[in-house]
């Protein structure tokens, strides 16, 4: 339990930005370095995470918990993956007020959005790559983009779709192009 819980704090404590940003740390600690789940399982496991309601960094450690210890691994890994964002906050909270019209904290923070940018944009490009995204099917995650973004459509009509869309494709229709 204390090994689950130590690695989510340390991804937890160690990434800004939100759960997106913490894909290439938990790939680094999870899959590469503990070889709890492989590149393919955390690419399920993301999807999932994404569909479930609720936080996407918790929902991927609680996933990540419940299959290396049961129910007390998920409570463990989900605790180490908010308790430092917990700290955080509570911190900033407290001294907050004195800092907020500090020109040098406002830059800090405009510094790092463009890193965040970076952290979010690299897992996207390694699942399109596991989700073998190519010339040929890109028009499928950018039309799905433009419908949340542009038109307003909820995420969840498009996942719904798109999963449909999978499935009649792989039932009825990739047997004819084959």
């Amino acid at each position: 339990m204390f090994e689950l819980f130590k690695t989510f704090f340390q991804i937890g404590f160690f990434t800004i930005g939100g759960g997106y940003a913490m894909i290439p740390l938990i790939e680094q600690k999870v899959v590469d370095e503990k070889q709890w789940v492989s590149h393919d399982d955390l690419l399920d496991l993301i999807a999932v995470a994404q569909s479930c309601p609720g936080i996407f960094a918790v929902n991927i450690s609680i996933f990540i918990g419940l299959k290396q210890k049961g129910n007390k691994g998920a409570f463990f890994s989900a605790l180490g993956t908010c308790l430092p964002s917990f700290l955080c906050i509570l911190a900033i909270a407290l001294v907050f007020q004195q800092f907020r019209e500090n020109v040098y904290v406002e830059h800090f923070f405009h510094g790092i959005r463009p890193a965040v940018v970076a952290l979010i944009a690299l897992p996207v490009f390694r699942m399109a790559k596991s989700a073998k995204i190519n010339r040929y099917n890109v028009w499928i995650p950018i039309v799905a983009a433009f419908l949340i973004w542009m038109m307003g459509v909820s995420p969840i009509f498009v996942v719904l779709a798109a999963g449909v869309s999978g499935y009649v494709y792989g039932k009825y229709l990739k047997e004819d192009f084959v």
